[in-house]
């Protein structure tokens, strides 16, 4: 929460998150996933967000996978 914290000071328009939900317990990463959505929508502002979390991913609007640099699947 810190580092979402520490992200926001100069009101980006775009958030990038980096395994934003790692080494979490399943109550933490909801948290983080509901201040993400909050900023979407409230704030509007984008999230995009590099995840191996598929349970993370499933509640995505839109889901892009990558495998060694190249387009696998697009889900909108």
């Amino acid at each position: 929460r810190v580092a979402i914290a520490r992200a926001l000071i100069n009101d980006p328009a775009i958030i990038m998150g980096d395994e934003p939900t790692g080494n979490l317990d399943s109550k933490n990463t909801q948290i983080v996933f509901d201040i993400f959505r909050e900023l979407a929508q409230t704030h509007g502002q984008t999230i995009i967000s590099v995840t191996h979390d598929d349970d993370f991913a499933a509640n995505c609007d839109r889901i892009i996978e990558l495998e060694d640099g190249a387009l696998v699947s697009k889900v909108e």
